[in-house]
């Protein structure tokens, strides 16, 4: 499958949660008679977080991901390169849903910690693929 594909894959999937995520966001809202804010519900509360949260860290990962599917892959990495964006996406898409699911339970809880940790994991690998792409580049 092409690179831009495998972004394009990447994107749609972490679209949707988005998406879901705000919807559960307009659910509250009705349900709660929330207009503006967060209100004194705790579980509106969470829900509003758990998609500000994904908003924050999922548009800088997917730009990381489209420019990786963009560049040519370094010749060290010819043949790992697509794997790096898989690995990339996939632990972003998969840390993106467990954390939303973890910070809807409330506490602090292993969805919430194991959803930062691959985040986190899919900001290293799309940081350092970039860097590492533009360094090996053919002067």
């Amino acid at each position: 499958m092409p690179l831009i594909k495998v972004a394009a894959l990447y994107a749609g999937v972490n679209i949707l949660i988005l998406l879901a995520l705000a919807l559960l966001v307009v659910a509250g809202r009705q349900k709660h008679k929330i207009v503006l804010g967060q209100g004194e519900n705790e579980g509106f509360a969470r829900a509003v977080r758990a998609h500000a949260n994904a908003a924050e860290y999922i548009p800088a990962a997917l730009l990381g991901l489209l420019i990786m599917a963009l560049l040519p892959a370094p010749a060290a990495l010819l043949n790992g390169w697509g794997m790096l964006v898989h690995a990339a996406g996939l632990s972003l898409t998969l840390g993106r849903i467990l954390h939303g699911l973890g910070l809807h339970a409330g506490v602090l809880n292993i969805g919430r910690v194991a959803g930062t940790l691959l985040t986190f994991l899919s900001y290293l690998l799309i940081g350092g693929g970039l860097l590492y792409a533009v360094l090996a580049w053919p002067a």
